[in-house]
């Protein structure tokens, strides 16, 4: 079976562990059936983005422990949906991008340019 490939072409890395990250909990952004927010792109998150995501409606820094998730805080490395960085990216407060860690059908919701744009 072939390797996932990243937004420059290559075999995707690895996001984060710690946390554990992915829709699937593995550590990837990968682009899997299922699932519908489209967990593809791997960002180092910011406490501004932090704090529009929660304005948004969805808090990523509070802990939910029913669901494994030790909440994040800035520094942390994190499978975003597609369309929340499409949104982060368009009010300017996009988180940092993981090029090699984000999967390459992100290319659908954004240009290598704009990706890069932010990237670390």
């Amino acid at each position: 079976m072939p390797k996932a490939r990243n937004v420059l072409g290559t075999e995707l890395q690895l996001c984060s562990e710690k946390p554990l990250t992915g829709f699937t909990r593995n550590g990837c952004c990968d682009n899997i059936p299922g699932d519908n927010g489209l967990h593809i792109v791997c960002v180092k998150v910011t406490s501004d983005f932090l704090a529009f995501s929660k304005k948004r409606g969805n808090d990523l820094s509070t802990p939910v422990p029913e669901y494994m998730f030790p909440g994040l805080k800035p520094g942390d490395r994190w499978c975003l949906c597609a369309s929340r960085w499409r949104e982060a990216y368009d009010a300017g407060v996009a988180p940092e991008v993981v090029l090699e860690a984000t999967h390459v059908s992100m290319l659908e919701f954004a240009s290598l340019e704009e990706l890069k744009q932010v990237a670390g």
